[in-house]
């Protein structure tokens, strides 16, 4: 039975570590944690904030999808917002999701992510 979510992954081209790191640990707030032994030689970084694990894993083949993306709960949006825009984030509000105040931005490697915090 499904007791919760672990993770998520996102792909991500070699040698994108250091861009990774800068914009998920210097932007974002996230804390970068070290990959076990068996699965560091693979490359790729992994993050949490909170109870949120983000894992971004090297793809050789690596194009960025246009549809999907992890939909990352946050508190005071107006502020996170505001930081990311000021360290240069695009940051494109979106008004459809009732109940919710959202928008999306790119990580370094064109990685969409939604923002959201609820309203009700």
């Amino acid at each position: 039975m499904i007791t919760g979510l672990d993770h998520v992954q996102l792909a991500a081209p070699p040698g994108s570590e250091g861009a990774l790191t800068a914009f998920y640990e210097g932007v974002l707030g996230m804390t970068r944690v070290p990959k076990p032994p068996a699965l560091a030689g693979r490359g790729g970084v992994w993050f949490e904030a909170g109870t949120v694990r983000l894992h971004l894993g090297i793809d050789r083949d690596f194009r960025p999808s246009a549809k999907a993306h992890p939909g990352v709960l946050v508190t005071g949006i107006d502020a996170f917002a505001a930081r990311l825009a000021d360290r240069g984030a695009d940051v494109t509000w979106d008004d459809a999701l009732p109940g919710h105040r959202r928008f999306y931005a790119h990580d370094p490697v064109g990685n969409r992510l939604e923002f959201l915090e609820r309203t009700c």
